[in-house]
């Protein structure tokens, strides 16, 4: 990261420490949000700012930071803040200012009240002991009054957080300074044309144009395109700036806005001249922990370019697509978590992207304006306790989810039942024709799921009476479902109900959920795969955001070896159309520049969007097989399915380190530092392992448990 100049009144130089861990903290919530709004808002089309359309939060200006302390010996505290602020030592205030107070030894409470307008106001404090942390307790309202006799409460409704916090460990290192880093890039080639200068970077990326050898006076326009036809066509481009250039002498312009493209058209007007452009790649500085390689070259590739896709759609937040919004919609996000948990497996990515999509009470639209949205949302944060054992979040955002599980309560119809009011936005699936009309199964099947998720993380919170009601409200409502939607003619869950009659209409949609939630008896599972997700009469789906779900479901019912040829045809079609990352949207029967068209524009599709990385998540969680079956993989499980491959290898991240297996048709190598695990595995013959004892669980399946930090190799026979 890289941070723009700022004045610092701190005294930390002057002040001498033993090592410690400190670090900025800020309201939490409070930062995320602002920086969303920060980043957000640099959308533009064809030179004009495109703001979000839902709700945008502010963080609070007024925050109190407090923490106790028991010192063996006094220390000298350096105070460094974000905004105006005044400093309390056991309730009495300092005179001014101050950088640095003394504290003696004994028990004492520091509290430090900032505020400020302009950005989140944050404190850094560092001392031997005293240290600024998570454990710091804040507020954005201490309710602390006095009476007339000069007394202060003694009681108080005040709720105290834990304080937000990310890598700022460094007091030069100002949250609201932050900017991701910068790597210089070469373009690949350049050719003159009719208008001007087409320089083509050679694969898909986004950063900051720069302008090399730039005299003259005039204004250079730049032309962006995710593909070669958009940045010529310099009429319906859909993104593109203009520099002013007033200057004798030849020097180097870098445009200030980033921007994704692979080719930029540079029209120069005037008397401006230019020698070459070079390009400022911004990235967020994530490393891979995850991997996948196997005995299929196609699959690799797949995996390679979908490991790109979500590089460059993770910035500060998931974001959707690195061209057109530039924006952090939940249901890409969510999608982007579990694709993270595999690869990178970023927690502060995914808990700033939250904090982001929440926002501020009171509620007053579904997440995104979209009803589905809001339930991913839920789901997303109990997936986030499952993958990474952190609790302390989720009891922190308890309330958060309770006022907007609140909102969408509020929001049933007479039948206890969801269907779009006005300013809801029931979204789905990019999918012509798709009905949105009425009472949709799919609706009542989310929304049942984030019932259940609520009543996990109640319980999880000890709210145990809101556990219990939320229980009760999923059962119910999961009754009424299938009492409604399933088809005993179809053999499936039906689309939709309107005016109170179910209609014929089936769908993918509620029908592939089901089976990943676990819903559908056995019995329903091996009817919906024939009459649903292997039926092609059924309206096939053309987005990679909903064939995510789609292949998920078919992995779920072991169908690894169809899964395997659908990635090679549908992300394999794409790469070999020359994709360099996943597209938004990938219709086969469309042909040329149509591929680039979407929502009534020429080049309004994005060409990298998130959910078309799902891949990462499919090979690691279907193949590899790993997944956790306890918070944090203090319990897991290993089910490795080669799925058609002649081998495979890989890791798949934990917060303990990576596990690391090896699966072919004759044997499996697995290590691991997490917690206890269970390796299933599907054989002609009983497995032979001498680390451990591999027992029969019936039909070929065999279970061997697994120690942390030890190897297993496994002799076995793939069916």
């Amino acid at each position: 990261m890289f941070f723009k100049p700022f004045m610092l009144l701190c005294v930390f130089a002057a002040l001498r420490f033993t090592a410690a861990a400190q670090t900025w903290i800020w309201y939490p919530g409070d930062y995320e949000i602002w920086l969303s709004n920060q980043m957000q808002n640099r959308r533009t089309e064809r030179g004009t700012f495109y703001p979000v359309f839902w709700k945008a939060d502010s963080h609070y200006p007024l925050v109190d930071f407090h923490r106790e302390f028991n010192l063996a010996q006094p220390e000298t505290v350096a105070i460094c803040a974000e905004g105006r602020y005044n400093v309390k030592l056991d309730g009495k205030a300092f005179p001014g200012t101050p950088q640095a107070i003394e504290v003696p030894a004994g028990k004492h409470k520091i509290n430090i009240k900032v505020f400020n307008q302009a950005t989140p106001p944050a404190v850094f404090v560092k001392g031997i002991t005293i240290r600024s942390d998570s454990s710091w307790q804040v507020t954005f309202e201490d309710k602390e009054w006095i009476d007339e006799t000069g007394k202060a409460s003694d009681l108080s409704a005040t709720i105290f957080k834990h304080a937000g916090n990310w890598n700022f460990n460094d007091p030069a290192a100002m949250p609201s300074a932050y900017r991701l880093p910068v790597a210089p890039v070469a373009a690949t080639s350049a050719e003159k044309t009719a208008g001007g200068l087409l320089v083509d970077f050679g694969k898909e990326t986004f950063g900051f144009v720069k302008l090399h050898g730039v005299k003259g006076k005039g204004t250079v326009s730049l032309y962006y395109g995710e593909s070669r036809e958009e940045a010529l066509d310099t009429a319906a481009s859909e993104t593109f700036d203009r520099i002013t250039i007033d200057q004798l002498n030849a020097s180097d312009t870098i445009n200030p806005h980033s921007k994704a493209l692979r080719y930029v058209n540079i029209v120069a007007d005037g008397n401006v001249q230019l020698d070459h452009a070079s390009l400022l790649y911004e990235y967020a500085p994530l490393e891979d922990k995850g991997s996948f390689r196997c005995s299929d070259g196609a699959i690799n590739k797949i995996y390679d370019v979908a490991r790109y896709t979500l590089h460059l759609s993770t910035r500060e937040f998931f974001i959707d697509g690195i061209k057109r919004d530039r924006w952090i919609w939940s249901g890409d996000a969510y999608q982007s978590y579990l694709m993270n948990y595999y690869l990178m497996n970023d927690n502060e990515t995914v808990k700033r992207t939250i904090y982001a999509l929440r926002g501020k009470d009171p509620v007053t639209s579904h997440i995104n304006t979209i009803m589905d949205y809001t339930f991913y949302w839920f789901m997303g944060v109990y997936d986030y306790y499952l993958y990474s054992g952190d609790k302390d979040f989720l009891v922190q955002n308890y309330d958060r989810m309770k006022t907007l599980m609140d909102f969408v309560w509020n929001r049933r119809n007479k039948n206890g039942l969801l269907e779009g009011l006005p300013g809801d936005w029931v979204f789905i699936d990019w999918a012509s024709g798709l009905s949105k009309k009425g009472e949709i199964s799919f609706e009542q099947l989310l929304f049942a799921r984030g019932l259940e998720t609520m009543a996990l993380c109640a319980d999880l919170a000890d709210r145990k009476q809101d556990a219990a009601q939320y229980k009760a409200a999923a059962a119910a409502l999961k009754q009424k479902l299938f009492s409604i939607y399933w088809s005993n003619e179809a053999k499936a869950l039906v689309h939709s109900r309107v005016n109170g009659q179910p209609t014929e209409n089936v769908t993918r949609y509620a029908n592939m959920f089901a089976i990943f939630f676990g819903y559908f008896s056995e019995e329903q599972k091996k009817e919906v795969k024939a009459s649903v997700l292997l039926n092609k009469n059924v309206p096939e789906i053309t987005t990679p955001y909903m064939r995510f779900y789609e292949l998920e479901a078919l992995c779920a019912l072991g169908e690894q070896n169809y899964v395997l040829q659908e990635m090679k045809n549908y992300w394999g079609g794409m790469l070999k159309l020359g994709a360099t990352s996943f597209w938004e949207e990938y219709d086969p029967s469309k042909k040329g520049a149509a591929h680039y068209a979407m929502y009534g524009r020429k080049y309004g599709k994005s060409l990298c969007h998130a959910w078309g990385a799902s891949p990462l998540y499919l090979l690691g969680k279907y193949y590899l097989g790993v997944k956790p079956t306890a918070p944090g993989y203090a319990q897991y499980e290993v089910k490795p399915v080669l799925g058609g491959l002649k081998w495979m290898e890989g890791k798949v991240p934990t917060p303990a380190g990576n596990i690391e297996l090896y699966c072919s048709e004759k044997e499996i190598k697995i290590t691991s530092p997490a917690g206890t695990g269970k390796l299933i595995i599907a054989s002609k013959i009983k497995p032979v392992c001498k680390e451990g004892e591999v027992v029969s669980k019936g039909n070929n399946v065999y279970e061997l448990t697994m120690e942390k930090n030890k190897e297993y190799r496994i002799l076995y026979k793939a069916i």
